[in-house]
């Protein structure tokens, strides 16, 4: 009871403050200067939605893991979000939620390692044993937490959440549903995969590096992509990178995306545009989502470094064979839930985890010289004649 109060009186704030925002800068409308994007309606929705605001985030509640890891993922994020309130934080209601989730994994252990498969399970076992009291642990959490050290807390938060995520993965080593009868003649991709992208610039000059490293020629950028939610997307997406096709294309940029530079000489229509609601089973095919009536999606756009499809020039039913774009996304940008104007329109299929840094110092004319599959051909899966 505690915890809701406290979490009512902060979206109260945060709502007073956003409304105070959008009338004194309204919020322009997303304008993209390429010919493929059209912007949806402006979407002025509450800011109680809770949509993921980081890849990692959107990531690792995408996956289709066991209720009872849920639980215990959910509880742990809450703690994410009490980190956000100024000054004094509630320190008491955060250990009251890790110890929710230590109770709930403690009670259904058995229920969370049955639902590992029997080859997978002793490495369940250890990562669940890591995840009670590891050092990336629950009951390190709670040690963090009682310093009272905001900092600590967050890093020893992230690490309990990367522990939870990696025991949720191993609860899910395909999909979770059936797909379609006529979408089986699509290359598929039953999980997760990484794709490691490396960028040259066009013109000769250098990419500044982080913390002050020395400029480098070429850039590194990794991207995760989910087969869970987007199994048709990244499958073809996935067949393309292992094709060599994306090496030597060049980028051009909006001021909201980073897109591969035209066609790569495929036909037809591409994948059916595919996404997957909040709340459901399976994704939606050929469906665009009605982000004013509710709708959201379970890998959101509105997340700085989001990777999607762009539309086929056909149809809107259907996703480019080919071309993609990093999506940037910028809050000033966005609706009055924080909600970028084209959520919910596109086919996004992953997150760049590693070189968010990079985004913002590619210029049009830059290329990829290369992009490689490093992680995830195991759960490629294509059709006899491709």
């Amino acid at each position: 009871m505690v915890c809701d109060r406290m979490k009512k009186k902060v979206e109260s704030a945060i709502t007073l403050i956003l409304i105070a925002v959008q009338i004194s800068s309204p919020i322009p409308v997303c304008n993209w200067s390429t010919g493929f994007i059209s912007p949806a309606g402006a979407v002025l929705y509450s800011p109680d939605t809770k949509v993921p605001r980081t890849g990692e985030l959107a990531l690792r509640r995408a996956i289709p893991a066991n209720t009872s890891m849920k639980a215990v993922q959910e509880s742990l994020e809450d703690i994410s979000y009490l980190l956000r309130i100024p000054q004094r934080k509630p320190y008491g209601t955060m250990e009251a939620d890790v110890k929710k989730a230590l109770k709930v994994a403690v009670d259904e252990k058995e229920s969370i390692l049955s639902s590992i498969p029997a080859e997978l399970r002793e490495k369940g076992s250890t990562v669940y044993a890591s995840l009670i009291d590891g050092k990336g642990g629950l009951q390190s959490l709670i040690d963090s937490i009682k310093e009272k050290d905001p900092d600590k807390v967050s890093v020893s938060l992230a690490s309990t959440l990367d522990t939870v995520a990696e025991l949720e993965l191993l609860q899910a080593p395909g999909l979770s549903f059936l797909l379609p009868a006529q979408y089986t003649k699509y290359p598929r991709l039953t999980g997760r995969g990484t794709i490691e992208f490396i960028i040259e610039k066009g013109d000769g000059s250098t990419f500044s590096a982080a913390s002050g490293g020395e400029p480098r020629k070429l850039a590194t950028i990794q991207v995760v992509i989910d087969g869970y939610s987007a199994p048709l997307t990244t499958g073809n997406f996935a067949k393309l990178v292992r094709d060599g096709a994306y090496d030597g294309v060049k980028l051009k940029c909006t001021n909201q995306a980073i897109l591969s530079d035209t066609e790569l000489g495929t036909d037809g229509n591409g994948v059916p545009l595919e996404i997957k609601p909040s709340g459901q089973f399976e994704p939606l095919y050929k469906t665009m989502l009605s982000v004013q009536d509710g709708e959201l999606p379970v890998l959101p756009l509105s997340v700085y470094g989001a990777v999607a499809m762009a539309h086929s020039s056909a149809s809107e039913e259907y996703s480019s064979p080919s071309q993609f774009f990093f999506y940037l996304y910028d809050k000033r940008n966005a609706g009055l839930g924080g909600l970028s104007f084209d959520e919910g329109q596109f086919s996004v299929f992953g997150y760049t985890t590693i070189g968010r840094d990079i985004l913002p110092q590619i210029k049009t004319g830059d290329f990829i010289r290369s992009a490689t599959l490093v992680e995830g051909g195991d759960r490629l899966i294509l059709p006899d004649d491709k």
